[in-house]
């Protein structure tokens, strides 16, 4: 457990001191996964569940815990992806691609103290290597449904100038994903162009200035807009411009951080290629992070962030102040302790809170901790569901709601035992509430409601690897969730049980690997025109290989839903069919 995490507390924490529960993939797990979207990577860890309308580029949602996608926060190198033009300031995180990632961390769970009071959870993304030298890779792949891609990255690395650059442009034709286009049966396309730069110049031994900055372009086709009848000639448009610069000084024990970052975005519908809705958003913040890590017995880290968001021609402002304390009175017990302190424009103030506690148990070569931690935040209504119950597209009974903010609250409890750093299981009983949660009328359309009372995820995680040689390695992760809304039925589109299972293989030569992935869903549930229907059991498997043919080339292999799995995660869409694809990696 001597792994060092930065996204529970905002500064680097050895995993052992964490009571959280906190995922961490690497570059080579992400690689031995295969997959061109992050989601698809990501769904595979404890405790994740994803739907999407389809293929590739279509709209996607990732639940931590059961929880809503709007309450998930996603950062890129510091940037914070959440799309201001969204009716929900989510991050679209269909647009997400997986090339050029170093470390992704998922911190599950509500996350309000240091985040915003409205991250029930967080998904870290890295690009930093610290090695030094100059790196360049070139990959390319070609596969089902139309698909190519190609991306270039480059990383250089002196100790006093950090710079990585990636740029990557797919294109895929995709495949007719609506089950109600059953007379054009047109295949759904979806382009993506994406530029990710960051660079960092240590100005002397306690002075770091970085940037970084991001520009996406997805273009998506779809089915079932509206042109004052239903069309399946449909395209979304969207656009990100994303840029954040920090500078960071530390001395003695003591660390500070100042950032700003201006992130824009914006969505154009099309319907019989006619613009059909449009709509821009903006975030700009503001925000400082302090630590001092040398008083007698413990941390502290305090920071201020000043938001405001605009979207269209609404705008508001949020001001959040919070402190945590974190122990260091002691090598096998830890405890942490924070407040959050918000202030909204639309919505007064509010307080957040979080504590945590993990005990260590020590053997030659092993090592058990038993950890628990209380967290909890709120969630404002979006300007835009603001705006939609009050604008002329609305009827009742959503017309006559005014929203409130959702107040979410998550407890957990578990063990975990780690043994020779080849064998790792983690325990984790968790419950979770939302008080009052947005939701839109599938029913009548009329708007968003609000489930009055509170909406329950509660559950079980079961997560473990297990190391046979150097060069067998089984992982796997269940999940059972049983998920309330307040009149006591369950909540749509949250599988009671997850269930992902890996082994991974390397040759003594370290040039093959070959992967295989299981995952399955059982027990979920969509509506249609106010009616719930159960979706359909499934399990999907997939195959990646690769091959190290010299130094500086490599060739691989995936294989997707192999076992041609028919499944629908959204009542309506249907879900890829087997896929295979074939590409290259060049390293100089």
């Amino acid at each position: 457990m001597e792994e060092i995490i930065v996204v529970s507390n905002r500064i680097p924490i050895p995993l052992k001191k964490i009571a959280t529960s906190v995922s961490v993939l690497n570059e080579q797990e992400i690689l031995n996964y295969g997959n061109i979207s992050i989601k698809d990577v990501i769904r595979q860890t404890t405790a994740i569940g994803t739907t999407s309308n389809g293929g590739m580029g279509s709209t996607s949602s990732i639940r931590i815990r059961g929880e809503e996608g709007f309450r998930t926060l996603v950062l890129f190198d510091g940037l914070r992806l959440s799309d201001p033009s969204a009716p929900q300031v989510t991050t679209p995180i269909e647009h997400l691609l997986s090339n050029g990632i170093n470390k992704i961390e998922i911190l599950r769970g509500p996350q309000g103290l240091s985040y915003g009071a409205d991250a029930g959870g967080v998904i870290s993304i890295s690009t930093n290597s610290e090695e030094e030298g100059f790196k360049l890779n070139i990959d390319g792949q070609t596969g089902s449904f139309g698909t190519e891609i190609g991306s270039v990255t480059l990383i250089a690395n002196n100790k006093e100038i950090d710079f990585s650059l990636f740029a990557s442009e797919l294109n895929a034709e995709g495949y007719n994903a609506r089950t109600s286009d059953n007379i054009f049966a047109d295949d759904d396309g979806y382009d993506n162009d994406t530029i990710h730069m960051r660079m960092g110049a240590n100005l002397n031994e306690k002075l770091r200035l970085q940037v970084v900055h991001r520009n996406v372009e997805g273009r998506t086709e779809y089915d079932g807009c509206f042109a004052e009848i239903t069309v399946y000639d449909c395209e979304s448009i969207y656009q990100l411009a994303n840029s954040r610069i920090s500078l960071d000084f530390s001395n003695d024990g003591y660390s500070h951080s100042l950032a700003y970052s201006k992130n824009e975005t914006k969505r154009e519908d099309f319907a019989l290629r006619t613009l059909a809705f449009g709509s821009e958003g903006q975030i700009n913040r503001l925000e400082y992070i302090g630590s001092a890590t040398n008083l007698p017995g413990f941390d502290m880290v305090f920071g201020i962030d000043l938001e405001e968001e605009i979207n269209g021609p609404m705008e508001r402002n949020n001001r959040g102040y919070y402190v945590e304390y974190i122990s260091d009175f002691s090598d096998n017990f830890f405890l942490t302790a924070g407040a959050r302190r918000d202030s909204n424009d639309d919505y007064g103030d509010h307080n957040s809170f979080r504590t945590t506690s993990a005990y260590l148990i020590n053997w030659s070569n092993s090592q058990l901790k038993f950890k628990t931690s209380y967290g909890s935040g709120l969630r404002a209504p979006s300007l835009y569901e603001i705006n939609y119950n009050s604008g002329p597209f609305a009827f009742p009974p959503a017309s006559n709601t005014n929203l409130s903010q959702e107040i979410s609250k998550g407890f957990e409890y578990g063990a975990e035992y780690v043994r020779n750093n080849n064998f790792r299981l983690e325990l984790t009983a968790f419950d979770q509430k939302v008080e009052d949660a947005i939701y839109f009328d599938l029913a009548g359309y009329s708007g968003y409601l609000q489930d009055k009372g509170t909406s329950r995820s509660k559950g079980l995680e079961l997560d473990g690897s297990f190391s046979l040689s150097n060069s067998i390695r089984f992982l796997a992760n269940y999940t059972y969730n049983d998920t309330k809304r307040p009149n006591g039925l369950q909540r749509l589109r949250r599988p009671k049980t997850i269930f992902n299972f890996g082994i991974n293989y390397l040759d003594p030569t370290e040039k093959l690997r070959l992967n295989a992935f299981y995952r399955a869903s059982r027990d979920s549930i969509d509506e249609q025109l106010g009616s719930t229907l159960a979706l359909t059991d499934f399990g999907v498997l997939d195959f990646s290989a690769s091959y190290q043919l010299s130094l500086n080339f490599e060739i691989f292999a995936r294989i997707e839903n192999t076992l041609n799995e028919k499944y629908q995660e959204i009542i309506g869409y249907i879900a890829p069919k087997r896929s295979s694809y074939l590409g290259f990696r060049l390293y100089f």
